[in-house]
């Protein structure tokens, strides 16, 4: 029956029984898991926004590193934030990482609030994180609905709607509180999330290796249990030429900074901006270093491009060593601007593509010849 797990109290706890005992044998050891920190476990959550575990330990060691509690954040200036999460990307993560630590010091004495609507009052905490946190941290009883999550349940009670409509996202917000162990909520809610990371995965689902395989309808169902859930197709993502200019004064280049309320907020980037119809890439960085910054520039030859994605469009960055040519640069475009030497680049918290380009011109021997 589709919600029979659901209306028998005797299944309910077959599948809170056999998920946990699993979950004591199988989940990874993590260094924010078991830890007993708040902040840890937090901050964890808002690094895996959009990021798989495999792709953000590194990052959560460093970062940890650099701010081992909320009080190190707190005092941290931004540059140094941003610095530290470079290369984690969907940097507003940090910005409002940042501006919730400071919160927590002044308002809680520097412990991670413990109830879910303080969470959810946080800069960067939604829904799902205020719920994680505060059933791993503290228990409360609080079912979590992450993509992980989201494809276990729709497999396990053959929800066959598209989990981005509110209708059957509610739908599973009620399994997830009916299944709960109420008493267990933080380990229930991290071995949903680890089964749905492990086993139930989005392609080839291990099937014999799942815990709960006898009670799950797309298992029993469906010939190929890895259909659900069924999504719409996106829509492919735009892609952009953008243009960017390592432009050179008296050894020295210049970086601007993003404006903080816009995508990439408060990182430092080459200048430039996308080409526009009808002109070239060296006309297209000459003009956005006028609207930017209001300068001239030399442009000279291109020195690399490369292939970047995002979450919603693509962009191929060239970038040309360009020679400053008159003008004061004015912070019109972005909110600073500051002439570096290259060998203090790695100060700067910089997009992933900015530095990509520094790579790739690192690859060809001495990056610093290329501008001399």
């Amino acid at each position: 029956m589709p919600r029979s797990l659901l209306e028998n109290s005797r299944m309910v706890g077959e599948f809170r029984r056999a998920l946990l005992a699993w979950y004591a044998s199988h989940k990874r050891q993590l260094p924010w898991r078991d830890a007993g920190d708040a902040y840890l476990v937090w901050l964890s959550e808002i690094m895996l926004q959009q990021t798989r575990v495999d792709q953000m330990q590194a990052y959560f060691e460093r970062f940890t590193a650099a701010f081992p509690t909320v009080q190190d954040l707190a005092a941290a200036s931004e540059d140094e934030v941003l610095k530290a999460w470079e290369g984690l990307g969907y940097y507003a993560r940090a910005r409002n990482l940042h501006r919730a630590a400071r919160r927590i010091v002044d308002e809680y004495g520097g412990r991670v609030p413990d109830q879910y609507d303080d969470l959810l009052a946080l800069p960067g905490v939604g829904s799902y994180t205020a719920a994680a946190v505060s059933s791993i941290a503290f228990d409360a009883p609080h079912p979590v609905l992450d993509g992980n999550v989201t494809r276990v349940l729709c497999r396990l009670l053959l929800v066959e709607g598209d989990p981005r409509r509110a209708a059957v996202r509610a739908e599973l917000i009620a399994a997830g509180e009916r299944l709960l162990a109420p008493q267990r909520a933080g380990d229930f809610n991290q071995a949903m999330m680890e089964l749905g990371a492990r086993v139930c995965t989005p392609a080839r689902p291990q099937c014999d290796h799942c815990p709960v395989a006898d009670l799950c309808r797309a298992r029993q169902e469906l010939a190929r249990p890895e259909h659900l859930p069924r999504k719409a197709p996106k829509a492919p993502r735009p892609h952009y030429e953008v243009a960017a200019g390592l432009i050179w004064k008296d050894r020295l280049l210049l970086l601007a900074q993003r404006p903080s309320d816009g995508m990439l907020g408060g990182l430092w980037e080459f200048p430039g901006g996308k080409q526009e119809p009808g002109e070239s890439l060296e006309q297209c960085l000459a003009r956005e270093i006028r609207e930017e910054l209001d300068f001239d520039i030399d442009v000279r030859e291109r020195l690399v491009s490369v292939d970047h994605g995002y979450s919603h469009f693509t962009i191929t960055l060239h970038a040309f060593k360009a020679e400053y040519a008159g003008g004061e640069p004015k912070a019109i475009g972005c909110s600073a601007w500051q002439w570096v030497s290259p060998a203090d680049l790695g100060q700067f918290a910089m997009p992933r593509a900015d530095r990509r380009v520094l790579e790739e011109l690192g690859k060809r021997g001495d990056q610093l010849s290329l501008f001399t």
